[in-house]
């Protein structure tokens, strides 16, 4: 298969495998979107369960406060009424401390009750209020489950698409580069990417001039040796400046020309120096010429 053609493949191929990912993970991570809501729901549950042991002893103590204070009422009650059969001082003694112990009982009891039942009311409450909440938890709930699971049948069936459009691109492709490109693409979304002005567009490394002019050549499939991702040459606006070095001489040719640059300028500084010297000589002579002629 000509080098061209695959690249266009892999081209192709990276923007379904992209996608594909891309919708594997949503489907992987759906469910963690529920997981605050089924947190909540297990606290008022486990809410629910602690208030209503705590009810059901509050209950029984009110249950069994009932029965003291019915105790001590009907003996307050029994001692007031044969108050009205005593027959000595004794006898009188005995029922007036039944009677005030009795009444003393039953008012620390009515106390005791109405603390309790103060509690028991305050207990239902409560319980009830979190029946409503959890209640209205597992609605919420259940809405939230009904509608991921449709957007997950969403996503499977765009897998499904993606997946047909996967197979009609995939035959002809070597198997090892197409593992390899599958597993990049996985970590860094993109396998494969163009090499501009001799760097990887992926890492934005720059390559070996040996290795970018391979690429530029295509003739097989080259990985960047920094990122791995496959490379593809693409031209750039500044391909024509390359061209220009290319084409006038490296640098070192460029450093030559000032070399010789410089020669030039040094050799006519000393031919200048050598003129100047020659115009002192002759002016020196002309001086005694002239002096000659005066005498």
């Amino acid at each position: 298969m000509v080098t061209t053609e695959v690249f266009e493949k892999l081209k192709s191929l990276q923007v379904i495998l992209g996608r594909k990912y891309e919708l594997e993970a949503k489907i992987d991570e759906a469910p963690k979107q529920l997981t605050s809501q089924d947190e909540l729901l297990s606290k008022l549950k486990k809410e629910f369960i602690e208030k209503s042991k705590e009810y059901e002893a509050v209950k029984e103590s009110v249950l069994s406060i009932k029965a003291e204070l019915e105790t001590a009422v009907r003996t307050r009650e029994e001692g007031e009424k044969n108050m009205d059969t005593i027959t000595t001082h004794r006898e009188y003694e005995a029922l007036d401390k039944q009677i005030s112990e009795a009444s003393l009982k039953e008012a620390e009891l009515r106390k005791s009750l109405q603390k309790e039942e103060k509690t028991l009311a305050e207990l239902d409450d409560i319980i009830k209020s979190t029946e409503a909440m959890i209640a209205s938890q597992e609605n919420d709930l259940n809405t939230s489950k009904e509608t991921l699971n449709n957007q997950i049948n969403t996503y499977k069936t765009e897998l499904d698409e993606l997946g047909k459009q996967e197979e009609g691109i995939v035959p002809g492709l070597d198997q090892e580069i197409l593992f390899k490109f599958q597993r990049i693409i996985q970590r860094n979304s993109e396998g494969i990417v163009a090499v501009k002005n001799g760097v990887c567009t992926g890492c934005h490394m720059i390559l070996p001039a040996q290795f970018a002019n391979e690429v530029h050549v295509g003739e097989k499939i080259l990985f960047c040796p920094y990122c791995s991702r496959i490379l593809f040459y693409e031209q750039s606006d500044d391909d024509s400046q390359e061209t220009f070095f290319n084409d006038s001489g490296s640098l070192a040719d460029l450093d030559d020309d000032f070399a010789d640059d410089e020669e030039y300028d040094e050799e006519n500084e000393f031919m200048d120096e050598d003129e100047s010297s020659d115009d002192d000589v002759s002016g020196d002579d002309g001086d005694e010429l002239e002096e000659d002629s005066e005498e």
